[in-house]
């Protein structure tokens, strides 16, 4: 094995994995803060800061969803070419990223990693764990959604049932307060699941690589992304942020708090209970669909939802084919 070669490839998928962090920032940034810029709980500077500050800690405190990603996904050879494999994950996760971020639409960047790396897995012949995608991925992503979306139509028609004698505009502006600590929660949230799956990533290509043989997560690795995801968050994401915050439904002070609570709720149930690297994108989503519903069906706009829903199934085979494509591209240098 060309040692140069190796340490180049290293540093590369390193690189670019904090790239991919970093597009994972400000394309799912919309995910904590969209509900409290819509309700104006929160101004978009004041959100993206506390956003990007929550994150940072979130990505700190644990690793269980790090060491699915890590190991449970695929086992690339220790080599170069288990190194072309991992890169070409990255970047089938990376381009569809951008893809879904141009047009608006808030797709799961945890679906995107795992599929870019199921993808590079099967384009190169090498073991893909399906038992682990099944039981922590495909499993999560059915049951995540509808979860967040009973719990939040439920939650909803309790506070909804409990403040019916409430005085209204004194009551949205106590919610809009809360607004400022649930937010903070879904923040906090999405930089432990979302980070996490970055730190996998580096581990995975250290030990490809040969410089990484002990357990757990290196704390330079743990630190670069947690940085990235945060710099990413700062800049932001108005795109997918219009998308959640008014297109799906017309959202007042109480609806975000109860979809952001509940939709922390089940990021943190998942990443420390079940290690699952769950989708945020689609807990919020749905999360928003069911404190909408309470109002009336016709509240959640339901096509904008069905476009979200397509572009959710599109993302693990759509990443998966653009993987095997720069496998196919890049396996020849290995």
């Amino acid at each position: 094995m060309d040692i140069s070669m190796t340490l180049f490839l290293v540093t590369l998928v390193a690189i670019i994995a904090f790239v991919f962090d970093f597009t994972n920032g400000f394309h799912d940034a919309a995910n904590a803060i969209a509900t409290s810029v819509a309700t104006r709980a929160l101004t978009p500077r004041q959100a993206l800061i506390m956003a990007a500050v929550m994150n940072f800690i979130g990505a700190l405190l644990g690793t269980g969803v790090a060491e699915t990603i890590g190991s449970g996904i695929i086992a690339p050879p220790g080599d170069n070419h288990g190194l072309i494999i991992v890169l070409s994950g990255l970047v089938g996760a990376i381009v569809w990223n951008m893809i879904t971020w141009w047009f608006g639409l808030p797709s799961s960047s945890s679906h995107a990693l795992i599929g870019g790396l199921m993808g590079a897995g099967i384009a190169a012949s090498v073991t893909v764990h399906w038992g682990v995608i099944g039981e922590k991925v495909v499993i999560p992503m059915f049951i995540s959604p509808v979860v967040g979306f009973f719990l939040a139509f439920c939650l909803m028609k309790i506070l909804m049932y409990s403040l019916r004698n409430a005085t209204y505009k004194k009551t949205m502006r106590r919610f809009r307060h809360a607004q400022t600590i649930s937010a903070a929660l879904m923040a906090l949230g999405h930089g432990l699941q979302d980070a996490q799956k970055t730190m996998g990533v580096v581990v995975l290509a250290l030990v490809a690589g040969g410089y990484w043989n002990g357990s757990g997560i290196p704390l330079w690795v743990k630190l670069g992304a947690a940085l990235a995801i945060s710099l990413g968050t700062l800049i932001g994401g108005q795109r997918i942020m219009k998308t959640l915050g008014s297109k799906i439904i017309e959202l007042d002070p109480a609806h975000g708090f109860g979809a952001e609570v509940v939709a922390a709720s089940v990021l943190y149930t998942t990443a420390f209970l079940w290690h699952a690297p769950i989708s945020t994108t689609h807990t919020i989503t749905a999360a928003i669909m069911g404190v909408g519903a309470t109002t009336r069906k016709s509240a959640v706009r339901w096509g904008v939802a069905g476009n979200i829903i397509t572009a959710w199934f599109l993302t693990i085979p759509a990443a998966a084919a653009v993987a095997i494509v720069t496998y196919g591209l890049l396996h020849g240098i290995a």
